[in-house]
């Protein structure tokens, strides 16, 4: 399957783009492509040209068009319809089961507690050993 996509051509911490036709199995730093069908700078956004017959008549051949080269040919206006979300999906929150989570204690188990840790002896009748001072 043809695909038009985007190819890195430029330097280190330079990105610059050449749109391409290529086969959809070509890695994209490969270098294989059967047509340059324009360039993008992304630092200079209004600087893109594309060669937009070209375009268009691979698309109508049935070539496929990443998504992030269709949205840049929608804001130029060389294809109609609406941008795509090319951004990766987030993952879905897993919700937590009841049984998961932490139990509740109930105001007689809270009852039951308290009687079972209070002191029998009151702390009046408790000896306490005071140690001497050591002259």
């Amino acid at each position: 399957m043809l695909k038009i996509r985007l190819q890195r051509v430029g330097r280190k911490h330079e990105p610059a783009f050449r749109l391409v036709l290529t086969d959809s199995k070509n890695s994209t730093k490969s270098g294989k492509f059967l047509e340059i069908l324009g360039n993008y700078d992304s630092r200079r956004g209004e600087n893109a040209a594309f060669k937009a017959d070209r375009i268009t008549h691979w698309i109508s051949k049935g070539a496929q068009v990443s998504g992030t080269v269709h949205n840049l040919l929608v804001s130029k206006k060389i294809i109609e319809g609406k941008k795509i979300n090319v951004l990766p999906l987030k993952k879905p929150i897993i919700k937590i089961k009841e049984e998961e989570k932490a139990p509740e204690v109930k105001e007689e188990k809270i009852e039951e507690i308290i009687e079972e840790t209070t002191i029998e002896t009151p702390i009046n009748e408790v000896q306490t050993e005071v140690a001497e001072p050591v002259a």
